[in-house]
């Protein structure tokens, strides 16, 4: 089959794919951090306009489209000399550009972002922790042609409350609050809080944006059977 992912530099998706035998392009402005000759750098639609593609897996940057951000576009924020908004737009045209390729399988993966509500509610939303990964990242898919993604290794993360370890596991077992407050599930990537554990950093955004390996397997293995 022949498999396009869009929108990534990490090397993760493609690699899932090629080890089962996929012939397999990934293609992102950022360069390929395994140096794989399989990486076009440059715009995906050069590729979709040039080959045939059976399916493609599509990560466009959710920078301006994740809702944790969206408050800027509306307090006059200027990025490069223009509204933040008006990235907002473009944005969007570039995933309605990926949902409508000429490809007869798409998934287009994404943070909780405004997709949902300017374009359509995405088909499905998973988490890391439901593909062997101890993380925690809602993230949301919008299939075409392609099943639902189905879980393959459920971690279920410690039990914290009141900023402590529930060592029992016990969601209302907290000897802080005796009981009152439910806890909350933390996994690897996040504080006691719940809050993400990396700090700000100039790459920030590319650790954030690394596909899970686990959720990469699970791509190739059920899309790519």
């Amino acid at each position: 089959m022949k498999v396009l992912i869009a929108c990534e530099y990490s090397g993760r998706t493609r690699q899932a794919f090629a080890s089962i035998g996929h012939d397999v392009l990934s293609a992102d402005f950022e360069p390929a951090e395994d140096d794989s000759q399989y990486h076009y750098r440059g715009d995906c639609f050069d590729l979709i306009a040039d080959q045939h593609f059976d399916l493609m897996i599509a990560h466009p940057p959710c920078t301006y489209l994740a809702v944790s951000g969206l408050h800027w576009n509306t307090r006059g924020v200027m990025v490069n000399g223009r509204p933040r908004a008006e990235l907002t737009e473009d944005a969007l045209d570039f995933v309605r550009r990926l949902m409508d390729a000429p490809i007869p399988r798409i998934a287009l993966e994404n943070p909780v972002s405004c997709i949902s509500s300017r374009i359509r509610k995405p088909d499905q939303i998973i988490q890391p922790w439901m593909f062997g990964e101890d993380a925690s990242k809602s993230t949301c898919l919008w299939l075409k042609g392609l099943p639902l993604l189905k879980p393959t290794s459920i971690i279920d993360g410690q039990v914290y409350c009141c900023g402590s370890k529930i060592e029992n596991g016990d969601v209302r077992g907290c000897p802080n609050c005796n009981g009152e407050k439910k806890a909350k599930r933390i996994y690897g990537n996040q504080t006691p809080s719940g809050q993400n554990n990396l700090g700000p950093s100039p790459t920030r955004w590319k650790e954030r944006s690394r596909t899970f390996e686990g959720i990469a397997a699970a791509f190739a293995a059920q899309w790519g059977g």
